[in-house]
């Protein structure tokens, strides 16, 4: 089945906070603000292991087979006026994924399934930086029933439909929820969220969205 990517204009939603995060938010000089997903204490998302709660189930209908590997190179959000390219993202030294190193573009973290592919696909970005809003800024407006499209580096794109949004306090992030193996091909796209402490330089949470894949996507 082929999906239509439907294109309105944003609408500002209140996002549940939930429990927890593992996100750290750290400023690299005066409004400079990196989001990283380090874990707290340490070990890499590639290695979840806190258990704080299951995914949310795929909302407002089926979900599609997942498709082949293929390394994904763009992102549309239509509804938030979203549209970037995608950077690969690894691990640090210290084993936490790497962050884009400006407001754009967003990135894909290499050591997840590609988007389309069975499990959940990583794609990280920046509320914003030094001043700028960034690629993610508005990403708290999302909604259950909202569209992803990702294009993919074979010519394809997977369309993914959102299921919850989340905001998580960074001293208790559910990471087996976040990173944890699913049945289906899931997306998150995550940033910072939450207040800012002005004196610790970083903000208090992040934002999760949570989306599941639906097919290709007709634009």
């Amino acid at each position: 089945m082929r999906h239509r990517l439907v294109r309105r204009r944003p609408r500002r939603i209140l996002v549940r906070v939930l429990t927890g995060v593992a996100a750290v938010c750290t400023v690299f000089g005066l409004g400079l603000v990196a989001c990283g997903l380090q874990e707290t204490p340490g070990p890499s998302i590639s290695s979840p292991v806190a258990v704080n709660g299951a995914p949310p189930a795929p909302a407002g209908g089926s979900v599609a087979a997942p498709i082949p590997h293929s390394e994904p190179v763009r992102i549309e959000i239509p509804v938030l006026g979203v549209d970037s390219e995608l950077m690969t993202l690894g691990l640090d030294s210290g084993g936490a994924m790497q962050v884009p190193p400006g407001a754009y573009p967003a990135g894909w973290y290499k050591g997840a399934p590609t988007p389309g592919e069975l499990g959940p696909a990583i794609i990280a970005g920046h509320i914003n930086w030094n001043g700028h809003a960034g690629v993610f800024s508005k990403l708290y407006e999302l909604k259950p029933g909202d569209q992803v499209a990702v294009h993919r580096r074979d010519g394809s794109t997977a369309l993914f439909r959102v299921d919850d949004v989340a905001e998580y306090p960074k001293h208790d992030f559910p990471t087996k929820t976040v990173y944890g193996n699913i049945d289906h091909a899931g997306l998150r796209l995550i940033t910072c969220g939450g207040d800012f402490d002005s004196d610790a330089h970083s903000y208090l949470d992040n934002i999760v969205v949570y989306a599941s894949f639906v097919g290709p996507a007709t634009i």
